[in-house]
């Protein structure tokens, strides 16, 4: 299976996250870069750099206002005397039609969800080129691949067309489907990840073009708690063309897979040509998010089911943290999906 990954990613070192009103070492760490493609090769992957594809495959996905607020927010905030050396929110709108402010403090608060997706000074170029890795994987499938990885990181899937939010910056899936869309495909997005993808639903949510299915941790008491629940099915035109399936804390391999059927044939019903996996590895029993039981071998089970579908897949990273097992658990993934 062709790889793709850009070295500009190692780039976004980010030191600190808050939960629980607690500042604490921030999980999203360059090394699961080196863990992630050594699991990769592990599979018989073979890596290969994305072509620059410029700001407009991005710009389809994200508000230009948005991304402006990207490339500059930590220069900005750096001119703040006592500031901190990431661009952390201490204020957010109560509505999103509020007033734009100008103040550097208060636009963070507009752009970023929570205090999880700080920014510093390499932030912008990792994400930037996160997204041009899953932009690659849309041209090898376009060139012929039936299935390509993206390592890209830092992940996508949290964040909305004008906002970062849960270590997402840039939607990666969302711009890989756009770009599908774009050369005449016919996307589902399919997120695995053990948190619910609701930046990528909140893109697609009032669209009929892409379906979005997303199997996660039930989110009544879990990141990210106000989106993903089961009665969310999309508005306007997109009603119908969102799929929720959460699952109880603690789900395993048998039970995933379970759900997964379901997933599936909601896939099938749309008429897809491409499937975009969401390749959350944070589902796994060990991960420091605590969410579910699959085993490494069940992320194995998992691929084998999603390629059994029979559709072109481009894989894009989203989570799964450093552990003993996170290589692993991509190479059982890869190696699973390839054997099928």
């Amino acid at each position: 299976m062709k790889a793709i990954f850009d070295e500009r990613q190692w780039l976004h070192d980010p030191k600190n996250f808050m939960a629980n009103g607690r500042p604490l070492p921030n999980p999203e760490q360059p090394r699961r870069i080196e863990v992630l493609s050594n699991g990769a090769r592990a599979a018989g992957c073979a890596f290969h750099a994305p072509e620059d594809h410029g700001a407009g495959p991005i710009a389809a996905v994200h508000s230009p206002e948005y991304l402006t607020f990207l490339q500059t927010i930590h220069t900005r905030w750096s001119r703040i005397e006592g500031a901190s050396d990431e661009v952390i929110p201490n204020i957010h709108p109560d509505r999103r039609t509020a007033s734009y402010p100008r103040s550097a403090a208060g636009q963070a608060g507009f752009h970023q969800a929570d205090t999880a997706c700080p920014i510093a000074a390499g932030t912008w170029q990792s994400a930037y080129w996160s997204a041009q890795t899953a932009l690659g994987a849309v041209d090898a499938f376009l060139a012929g691949d039936r299935a390509v990885y993206a390592l890209s990181r830092p992940p996508g899937h949290h964040a909305f067309g004008d906002l970062a939010g849960g270590f997402c910056f840039l939607n990666n899936a969302a711009i890989a489907a756009e770009a599908l869309l774009a050369a005449g495909r016919r996307p589902s997005i399919l997120d695995i990840d053990v948190h619910h993808g609701n930046g990528t639903q909140g893109i697609f949510y009032h669209r009929r073009d892409v379906l979005t299915v997303s199997i996660h941790a039930d989110p009544v008491r879990f990141y990210p708690f106000f989106w993903g629940h089961a009665a969310e099915r999309g508005e306007g035109e997109g009603l119908g063309y969102n799929l929720n399936l959460p699952m109880p804390r603690g789900t395993t391999d048998d039970e995933f897979l379970a759900v997964l059927e379901a997933a599936l044939d909601r896939i099938a019903a749309f008429g897809a040509d491409v499937l975009v996996v969401a390749l959350g590895l944070d589902a796994h029993e060990n991960d420091p998010f605590q969410g579910f039981k699959v085993t490494t071998l069940g992320f194995a089970r998992i691929a084998k089911a999603i390629a059994a579908a029979g559709l072109p897949s481009v894989i894009i990273q989203e989570g799964g943290y450093l552990s003993d097992d996170l290589g692993s658990n991509l190479t059982s993934f890869l190696s699973g999906f390839q054997s099928a």
